[in-house]
């Protein structure tokens, strides 16, 4: 089945070229012009994949995201940046918004479609629906219903953010580097800055508590046993 693709940007130009490239390679396409527009549209579309501009007036694309991710339906929907800022504090802000990857203006369709498909492999890739739900101390997370619960609440958890704690959780004890979790939870072809996991952690922390997640200083991450 084609993905369904929606594409934000205030500028009629860039979304034109955008939406005439992802056609000629058969994607369904969507189309909104500010960031009201995109959550009402996403909301009935219910896309595979958000290319979402960071500069918008009135509602910008950081909090544009965040109110996406606010949606249950929408948590499975892969969020990607334009940005013709290339600061790194932008990006940390776009992840922790609930971002799943950057891409620069102005676009090349040749790098865009090149980025798209390596996040419909990760897609292949990341926690499988069938997958079993994993319980330790409290906290319950179900792939199926893509839900985190500590103590029978449930909590609203961004994809990354998900596959990151199920990914911890399904081995408690285990440490897992740096490099594993960024080739597990986002892939080798698609580049986030240095700092992406631990805000990603500290997200996580937040929502479960401090002590659950151990800090390996020099190594990683693990899920205390």
């Amino acid at each position: 089945m084609a993905w369904k693709i929606l594409i934000v940007d205030d500028e009629p130009d860039i979304v034109d070229f955008i939406e005439y490239n992802l056609q000629k390679e058969d994607f369904i396409t969507a189309k909104a012009y500010n960031g009201e527009d995109a959550l009402r549209i996403a909301a009935d579309f219910r896309p595979d994949l958000i290319i979402l501009d960071v500069m918008m007036p009135q509602m910008d694309g950081i909090d544009t995201c965040r109110r996406l991710r606010q949606n249950p339906d929408l948590a499975s929907t892969y969020i990607m940046f334009l940005t013709a800022r290339s600061e790194e504090y932008s990006e940390i802000a776009g992840f922790e918004a609930g971002a799943d990857d950057f891409v620069n203006k102005p676009v090349k369709p040749r790098a865009l479609m090149s980025r798209i498909s390596a996040i419909a492999r990760r897609k292949s890739l990341t926690v499988d629906p069938d997958s079993n739900s994993v319980s330790h101390k409290g906290i319950k997370i179900d792939p199926s219903s893509y839900t985190v619960s500590i103590e029978d609440k449930e909590l609203p958890f961004p994809k990354k953010e998900f596959e990151l704690l199920y990914l911890l959780m399904s081995k408690p004890g285990k440490v897992f580097t740096r490099e594993k979790i960024l080739n597990k939870i986002w892939g080798e072809s698609v580049y986030v800055v240095d700092r992406t996991i631990d805000v990603h952690i500290r997200k996580i922390r937040e929502k479960i508590g401090d002590d659950m997640i151990q800090t390996v200083k020099g190594v990683g991450y693990k899920f205390v046993a």
